[in-house]
């Protein structure tokens, strides 16, 4: 699987620790450590044609200075880990983002969710076509490539809320089982299945759209 876009490593506990006994510059160490990865989160997540209306860098500089608001409350009841609670602000701004903006965007009205799936994801989309995609149908050619990853994120698009959700967790954003779990509130063999149906029915997407384009040829 490929790296979390979150940081993993020792030195968050380290800042946590020291931001509970009164450090200030480790809270501000802790928040601008997890400033890319919340950059990355929302430029990969906020509707593009919101995008043309919102600065990126506005809404994560909204969610630091949301965090660190809240930072106190959290360090007196971690109730999760620290990069999926800032992740969770992240979302949570990025929905209200959407919502504010959903009007100028003309997307689908009736959606609550602000999803996308862009291209060049840290060839996200490129790994996820080579593991559903027959190897033999696969070249290795980049422009075949790239082909075959827009199918694949034309396809995301279509799936369900739920469904899309879990994909663009597992493959886009690199959680873990485990921390998809977490975010979802589910148990983890719960969370297992659910991802395991939306690989199916995005297997069916990809199949059904190959069906059609070798009718059409």
């Amino acid at each position: 699987m490929a790296k979390s876009i979150w940081p993993s490593d020792d030195q968050t506990e380290t800042l946590l620790a020291a931001a509970k006994n009164g450090d200030a510059d480790a809270v501000n160490r802790l928040l601008e450590r997890h400033r890319d990865s919340v950059h990355r989160l929302v430029q990969m997540r906020l509707d593009r044609k919101v995008q043309r209306r919102v600065d990126v860098s506005d809404v994560v500089q909204d969610v630091l200075v949301e965090a660190n608001g809240r930072l106190g409350k959290y360090l007196d009841n971690p109730a999760m880990a620290f990069h999926l609670w800032i992740r969770q602000i992240a979302w949570d701004r990025i929905i209200d983002t959407y919502r504010r903006h959903r009007v100028s965007a003309k997307r689908n009205m009736d959606r609550e969710q602000a999803m996308s799936v862009g291209t060049g994801q840290d060839q996200s989309s490129v790994q996820l076509a080579a593991q559903l995609c027959d190897p033999a149908l696969t070249p290795a050619a980049a422009a075949t490539q790239r082909e075959i990853a827009t199918k694949v994120e034309s396809a995301i698009e279509q799936l369900g809320d739920q469904d899309r959700e879990i994909v663009l967790m597992r493959h886009y954003e690199h959680l873990s089982n485990l921390e998809i779990a977490e975010v979802l509130n589910l148990n983890p063999p719960a969370a297992s299945m659910r991802y395991l149906r939306a690989v199916r029915r995005l297997r069916e997407l990809l199949d059904e759209e190959a069906s059609s384009d070798g009718a059409s040829a």
